[in-house]
């Protein structure tokens, strides 16, 4: 066991040494405090860098030395980055293809994405030192565009989790408010570009892992589809899942430069490089030929929504009434169905494979550690306690979700698949029938949680899992910020276990000042029409003066 202790220990501080030297040994002008250039560079949208680097009037290696000053600044004050690529980043924005779609344009990665020769550790001690063996066709892809990849960023141990956290390479913060979480998994990128270090990053989602992020950080994103971006050749918690496929997705500072984004992998075909991607180019929608309808989903039935992701939900939907948009209140399918489905197929291991890799003291995520002491109980005991939460406590909601804590045989997980399937025929008839084109709703139930809180909050994922679980587009755009006063608790009785955990990070006064989104669902390969329903949105909102501020730190 001490020598566990010791490889563990040892592993830890070699990356973070590593790191740090990384960081020291780049050219002195990375070191240089941020001037007017840099400036200018960091405010033009991804578009205008392109366009002045097919023009030849910006050099790509000028702007990643204004991103990687900035970069640099935002890992110093939230701890956000893992792999600093930027030395070597040098030498590819000098070849990169200037005439590309992306040409020159520094692209932040989720430490999960695979560059050849790069550490891919995912906050695991024991994968520290086994860089990838060759880059993942995402990057492959980018490099071709003539983007240039240059740091990777943090996440939690196993990617299940809303904060970002290991032993390897420490918390990361919430550049709004120290105390709080940028978000998980994609939580580092959620904090670098919320800071401004990147305009584009990269992530991956599971159950919100980029739309609770946007949401926390004050972001943009919209979750794919299975099969709409690339995703193969990079590292990964759970090698094999697919009872919630996972997808790569981007996240981005503005949602001029997602568009412009989503557009430029389109261009590159990446079907031609990926074949688990569909060869769908990206399609025009025109929303302008007829009235569109939204619904409106205010409450899963698990965890209601708090005072200040609730006012965030009607300042969109006041915005759209008011300009002759059809906005409805709906019922849907039960997404609490959702939530015990998801949770059953994610975890039908038991979370084992997850777990694998720790090794002996390192420590894992406080939400899973909860999951796991449950996974692991005796099933007798389990069922004694499902038992006394459901007809002495009276909690059939958290009851059911502890029917399901077990690992799965495959005579168990096969019902389960089809399970899946008849509830997302019901959503698809559900949203036939009313006549939808877009469902809005929160991206989760609480803003930014304190540091800690997925001990009290795990199972509160069920507004952002809902949609891997039928595998629906959904993007999240930033509407406001927590407001002490405005948003304060009042008497509340939580209905169920789970909104009794959420609840106990809920605080209107710690939380003041912390971003607040919404979510834009579209039905399954709709990325192009959620992206411009958050177009509609946003654009309305910016006519009535409600326009989202993103956060200036100027360096």
């Amino acid at each position: 066991m001490s020598f566990a202790w010791l490889s563990h220990r040892r592993a830890c501080k070699a990356k973070q040494d590593e790191r740090r030297q990384r960081i020291q040994d780049l050219p002195a002008v990375f070191h240089e405090p941020i001037n007017d250039d840099d400036r200018y560079l960091l405010r033009q949208p991804v578009e205008s860098l392109v366009a002045d680097v097919h023009s030849g009037e910006q050099d790509p290696v000028d702007i990643l030395t204004a991103y990687g000053k900035k970069t640099l600044e935002a890992h110093e004050e939230t701890n956000c980055l893992t792999e600093v690529m930027i030395a070597d980043a040098i030498g590819w924005a000098q070849g990169c293809n200037k005439k590309g779609p992306l040409a020159g344009v520094p692209v932040s990665l989720k430490d999960t994405v695979g560059v050849q020769g790069w550490d891919g550790c995912i906050g695991y001690s024991a994968w520290v030192g086994k860089p990838a063996e060759r880059d993942s066709a995402l990057v492959r892809l980018l490099r071709d565009a003539g983007a240039v990849p240059y740091v990777k960023t943090n996440v939690p141990i196993t990617l299940l989790s809303f904060e970002s956290d290991s032993d390897v390479f420490g918390r990361t913060t919430n550049p709004h408010k120290k105390t709080h979480s940028p978000g998980g998994s994609t939580g580092g990128e959620a904090a670098l570009l919320a800071y401004g270090g990147s305009r584009i990053g990269i992530g991956t989602d599971v159950a919100g892992s980029v739309r609770v992020p946007a949401h926390y950080s004050g972001v943009y994103t919209i979750k794919a589809s299975v099969g709409r971006f690339l995703k193969t050749g990079s590292s990964t918690s759970m090698a094999g899942q697919e009872g919630v496929a996972p997808v790569y997705s981007p996240m981005a500072r503005t949602l001029e430069d997602l568009d412009y984004f989503w557009k430029a992998i389109m261009t590159m075909q990446p079907w031609a490089y990926d074949p688990t991607v569909l060869p769908i180019p990206w399609r025009d929608v025109d929303l302008s030929t007829k009235p569109l309808k939204w619904g409106v989903m205010w409450d899963d039935g698990v965890v209601a929504p708090s005072p200040a992701c609730k006012r965030a939900l009607e300042i969109v939907v006041s915005t759209l009434s008011k300009h002759g948009h059809q906005v409805v209140d709906i019922s849907p399918p039960s997404p609490y169905d959702a939530l015990k489905l998801g949770s059953r197929l994610l975890l039908a291991d038991g979370g084992k494979i997850a777990t694998a890799p720790i090794q002996a003291f390192e420590s894992n995520d406080p939400g899973m550690v909860q999951a796991m002491r449950m996974f692991r109980l005796p099933s007798f005991l389990r069922r004694l306690y499902a038992m006394y939460v459901r007809y002495i406590r009276g909690d059939e909601t958290y009851a059911g979700l502890l029917d399901g804590w077990h690992a799965k045989r495959v005579t168990e997980f096969w019902p389960l698949v089809a399970q899946r399937e008849a509830y997302k025929i019901k959503w698809w008839e559900f949203w036939k029938d009313a006549g939808l084109d877009f469902v809005l709703t929160v991206p989760n139930a609480l803003p930014a949680v304190p540091h800690g809180g997925m001990k009290n909050g795990f199972s509160s994922c069920g507004y952002s899992f809902l949609f891997n679980v039928l595998d629906y587009s959904a993007g999240v755009l930033p509407i406001t910020h927590v407001d002490a006063e405005l948003d304060t608790l009042s008497a509340f009785t939580p209905r169920n276990a789970v909104e009794r955990g959420a609840y106990k990070d809920y605080n209107s006064d710690d939380m003041h000042g912390l971003p607040v989104g919404v979510q834009v669902v579209g039905q399954r390969l709709e990325e192009e029409k959620v992206m411009e329903g958050m177009k509609i949105i946003e654009k309305l909102l910016r006519g009535d003066g409600l326009d989202y501020p993103l956060l200036n730190v100027d360096g």
